[in-house]
């Protein structure tokens, strides 16, 4: 069996990020201890990795008894010790977790919880913190020597459990199942030969002087012939109790969209039903009434919108988007893209992003001719450079804050330049290729002309006007979201795992028909209104979802994070923007395209002279 081991983000509290206290591998070779970073400030190294190295590797099948890792001196006395110490408290304070990797599988921390459940999380705090009334935080309530008032317990000792299995076939020899840990707490008597025995590793605020720490770990190996490889995960996933809130939202969705079907079908097969025959008897008469209604704008319904250059711009990055989400969450619900390949996830998502430049290039090219655009150079530019070097440019200045901040989650220069090698020679041929097929075919031919002179558009109720629709327009998608928004952004965020992606597809399909009912019913509304102004409106009317979006972001920022500082406050917003305007441009793609379909599917059954 080879493996490694390596650490990740906290869950809480990210303004400083932690990258692991010990990197410890299962294979031979040299294995490394990690160091805490601190963005801005030195690096407080837990450990001397260079020096210990040999005492922190660890290979199959051989167990290991409180094993000396490295001890950590602190002297209160010099300035630059205090301040590292007072950021490890705070850590321990606010919650700070380990989360370690090996062989892909996050290492788990299993506790008894009530009802006699069994719960396994896949990290587990630096320490814990009694308040100087008494009260036991966080992790204090496992161990009842943790009993001084206005101290804080460091878990310095892990004890380490890989499960694993024989496979008899093949030349794997080992696999493993299940990687699992308690941390504790020992104050080593002797620290150059520690035994993992006496009192906890406690740290008073009042503490002065010279403080030592040693860290230490044992590890153990079991064979289990019960989990199967492809099981392997199972033990971790049915300990998150998601599943019953994940059909709430299904059935919330459903109810939303159900809603929503009706009102539409209600317009469709009876009011648009009756103003059609309407319509068409009124012109088979002699004595023809006035025209009134919808048919009255059959003139101008498919008048060019102003700014048809960016609209259709947006139109083919919305498309690209579009196709990139569907494919990449159905490949997600086959189990290609599992939790167990790390990165998987956003790995499929670029290359197909980069491979769906040529779909981009086509519905602008086309979209844009129909609105009788001419600069069809500046079109595929537009198409190829703007919305994604609006998102790579806030990638870019995030990356370079990270730089800044010396954390490791920051991008290195080489995948940077390969991601540009990707999008300038491969996304953007695409893409013109796209356009040229675009441009090259006639323009869309609609069922009605359009009137030389534009209609001019009667004054409208506050219902009826552009901004009280929109707003209301982005209300029910988000509705259908916003459960499923919470576990995404804590699996960015809080670092929780995310695995239900057959619940996100389906949230998905939800959103785009909601997207669609909403935007064509507001439609016909408006166009009852004799306010023949669509393209915008109805890209507008669901991309409004993404504001929503935005809101609740902000929310989840004050009520779930702890987020101090400014460059990580800036990190994070900065992420969520590039959500926020992706977002944007797949729901609005959506909006458009049902609106359109609509427009285009009742003005070619209605006579018109």
């Amino acid at each position: 069996m080879s493996a490694r081991l390596s650490a990740s983000f906290p869950s809480r509290w990210p303004r400083l990020w932690l990258l692991s206290l010990l990197l410890l591998g299962a294979a031979p070779g040299p294995r490394r201890g990690a160091a805490f970073y601190l963005p801005g400030l030195a690096p407080v190294n837990f450990c001397d990795v260079e020096k210990k190295s040999d005492e922190c590797k660890f290979k199959f099948n051989k167990e290991e008894t409180c094993t000396l890792v490295c001890t950590k001196t602190y002297h209160t006395e010099k300035a630059e010790d205090k301040q590292k110490l007072e950021f490890l408290k705070k850590s321990m304070l606010l919650n700070y977790q380990h989360h370690w990797i090996v062989d892909n599988m996050p290492v788990t921390w299993c506790y008894d919880v009530e009802d006699g459940q069994r719960y396994c999380n896949p990290g587990f705090p630096i320490g814990c913190y009694i308040t100087d009334k008494g009260h036991a935080k966080d992790a204090c309530v496992i161990n009842s020597e943790f009993h001084e008032r206005d101290t804080f317990y460091i878990f310095n000792h892990v004890d380490i459990k890989i499960h694993y299995h024989v496979v008899e076939t093949g030349s794997m020899g080992a696999r493993l199942v299940a990687a699992k840990l308690e941390p504790k707490s020992f104050k080593h008597t002797h620290i150059d030969k520690p035994d993992c025995s006496g009192p906890p590793m406690d740290i008073s605020n009042k503490a002065s002087g010279e403080i030592k720490i040693a860290y230490t770990y044992s590890v153990s190996f079991e064979e289990d012939k019960k989990i199967r490889w492809a099981s392997r995960w199972d033990y971790i996933l049915e300990s998150m109790p998601h599943t019953h809130i994940q059909w709430f939202s299904i059935m919330n969705s459903l109810v939303i969209v159900l809603f929503l079907s009706g009102m539409v079908a209600m317009i469709m097969l009876r009011t648009l039903h009756k103003d059609i025959a309407r319509y068409n008897q009124m012109d088979s008469t002699e004595d023809a009434q006035e025209e009134f209604g919808w048919k009255l704008v059959h003139g101008d319904i498919f008048r060019p919108p102003r700014k048809g250059m960016l609209l259709s711009v947006f139109l083919g990055s919305g498309t690209q988007i579009l196709i990139m989400t569907f494919v990449t969450l159905f490949f997600a619900c086959l189990g290609f893209l599992s939790p167990a390949n790390r990165g998987a996830l956003m790995t499929c998502a670029v290359v197909l992003w980069v491979l769906l430049g040529t779909p981009a290039g086509y519905v602008a090219a086309r979209f844009y001719k129909s609105f009788g655009g001419e600069k069809w150079k500046t079109n595929v530019l537009l198409t190829s450079f703007l919305c994604p070097g609006i998102v790579f440019a806030d990638f870019f200045i995030m990356n370079l804050i990270l730089w800044g901040e010396g954390s490791s989650a920051a991008i290195p220069f080489g995948t940077l330049v390969a991601i540009l090698a990707l999008w300038f020679c491969i996304s953007v041929p695409l893409t013109f290729i796209g356009a040229y097929f675009g441009f090259k075919k006639n323009a869309i031919e609609h069922p009605v002309r359009t009137n030389q002179i534009p209609r001019q558009i009667p004054e409208q109720s506050f219902y009826t006007k552009p901004l009280p629709g929109i707003v209301m327009g982005g209300i029910l998608p988000f509705g259908c979201i916003f459960i499923q928004l919470f576990f995404i952004l804590n699996s960015i965020w809080s670092h929780q795992m995310y695995y239900m992606f057959g619940f996100l597809f389906l949230v998905f399909i939800i959103l785009v028909i909601t997207c669609s009912e909403a935007t064509i019913l507001l439609c016909y509304f408006h166009l009852c209104a004799e306010d023949y102004h669509w393209q915008w409106r109805s890209f507008l009317t669901s991309g409004f979802t993404a504001v929503y979006f935005l809101i609740y972001a902000i929310h989840y920022f004050f009520s779930k994070l702890q987020i101090t500082g400014t460059a990580s406050t800036i990190l994070y917003f900065g992420y969520t923007m590039i959500m926020v305007l992706i977002f944007f441009l797949f729901t609005g793609t959506i909006g458009f395209f049902a609106c359109f379909w609509f427009v285009t599917k009742i003005y070619s059954v209605v006579k018109v002279d």
